[in-house]
């Protein structure tokens, strides 16, 4: 456990789902929030608590996804709404493939992106209508939503700091477009705070995963009392 994380556990909803209960958890924010190194350390913590668990991300959690990655990141220009159909080509088989099987068996998911980003992206970035975008992604889903959603925020000057040496597509739209990203982020997250807690990516690697453990068990507490999973 990080040091100064709060001692929190998920034995009460472990032993209550008798590790039966699939959970699915998204990891959202900009580029450069660092979600890579928060799931790898949230989906340790969930196995040393005895549960089977897959990290996955969007896109590219499957052969064919990396193959959309590459063409979506680094392949030539396309239109906006070419790279919406292409996110949700690749949405729709990393659930049927990956996604929808593994909470099938109980195991928890945690994805690096999910539905939220397009509508971040594609709908606030690239100006898209939100409830095309929205629509477009529920389909290609058949409706499956994460249990819980985690945003760590962070702002675009810093994003644009902590970029590689080698910028997407994405990466290279520029600050404006990275402004409207975040501001869909925190509109979402604000409207919907039973699916989603916001942490700032600005804090060091331990304090983030220290408040995302305790937010975490919160929820999954809070989710054991209502009898919903």
């Amino acid at each position: 456990m990080p040091p100064g994380s709060p001692a929190v556990s998920v034995v009460g909803f472990m032993v209550a789902c008798m590790e039966s209960c699939g959970l699915f958890i998204s990891l959202e924010g900009g580029d450069g929030a660092g979600k890579t190194t928060q799931a790898q350390l949230l989906a340790q913590w969930f196995r040393d608590q005895g549960r089977d668990v897959v990290v996955t991300r969007e896109p590219g959690g499957t052969d064919l996804g990396s193959e959309l990655r590459r063409l979506v990141q680094h392949g030539q220009d396309m239109s906006a709404r070419t790279e919406a159909l292409l996110f949700a080509a690749d949405r729709s088989h990393h659930v049927s493939t990956v996604i929808a099987p593994a909470l099938d068996a109980g195991a928890v998911v945690i994805t690096d992106r999910y539905v939220d980003s397009s509508i971040a992206y594609q709908a606030g970035g690239r100006e898209l209508l939100s409830s095309e975008i929205e629509e477009l992604s529920r389909w290609a889903t058949g409706g499956l939503m994460p249990h819980l959603t985690i945003l760590l925020d962070v702002d675009a000057a810093t994003a644009a700091a902590r970029a590689g040496g080698n910028p997407d597509r994405l990466e290279r739209a520029g600050e404006d477009f990275h402004a409207r990203v975040r501001q869909v982020y925190l509109a979402r997250a604000a409207a919907d705070p039973a699916r989603w807690i916001t942490l700032s990516a600005a804090a060091s690697i331990d304090s983030i995963q220290g408040q995302m453990r305790a937010a975490v068990t919160a929820h999954l507490e809070g989710r054991e009392g209502t009898g919903t999973l």
